[in-house]
């Protein structure tokens, strides 16, 4: 009798375990044969999947980035919150996420490191990758400026505002191996604060 394989789901499962690999091993340790042995499949099966490492890094960073996206959805789904409160669940939720991955954000760091020395301009690789996050800032912003909470200023720079606080959390656990993000949290509050009428 044949085995079915859901390969969307062993795909997946491949991107999940894969991330392991690359929080203990680096981006550079990290082999096709060791993700293969943590899948529990053979280096032929991977491939059926995926062309080489890079994809697969890439497949887990999209992963994880779906994950928090729709860790974010679900809090604005809740429309009996005010925009203030959305803001600053969403903000919470994604310095969580930051926290919850701070090993990873040093693997793609580092990445992120040989991509720019290669020559490539990985600003416009981070902007493709976060650009929803983005826009779900810039839409409560708006939401609280109709709605009367928010003070009528340049949404742009307001939102620039919190994701400079964003990559500075990064930052600091990606590189200064901090743990505790409470003056980044309360920085983001009173962000909020001074967006308030």
């Amino acid at each position: 009798m044949a085995i079915i394989v859901e390969h969307d789901k062993r795909k997946q499962e491949i991107l999940q375990k894969s991330l392991d690999v690359f929080i203990e091993e680096g981006y550079e340790d990290a082999t096709f044969q060791k993700i293969a042995d943590r899948c529990g499949i053979t280096r032929t099966t991977l491939y059926i999947y995926f062309k080489n490492k890079h994809e697969i890094f890439l497949g887990s960073i999209k992963e994880l980035l779906s994950e928090l996206e729709v860790s974010l959805k679900e809090v604005i789904k809740d429309k009996t919150k005010n925009a203030e409160t959305t803001l600053r669940q969403i903000l919470e939720t994604i310095v969580s996420r930051c926290e919850e991955n701070s090993k990873l954000f040093s693997v793609l760091l580092n990445y992120l490191m040989q991509l720019k020395k290669s020559g490539v301009d990985t600003n416009s690789r981070v902007r493709r990758r976060v650009i929803r996050m983005h826009h779900i800032l810039v839409t409560i912003i708006i939401q609280g400026i109709r709605a009367g909470e928010f003070r009528d200023g340049n949404v742009k720079i307001m939102e620039e505002r919190l994701y400079a606080l964003i990559e500075s959390a990064i930052f600091r656990i990606a590189v200064l191996n901090q743990t505790d993000l409470s003056s980044i949290k309360a920085s983001m509050n009173q962000t909020v604060d001074s967006f308030l009428l």
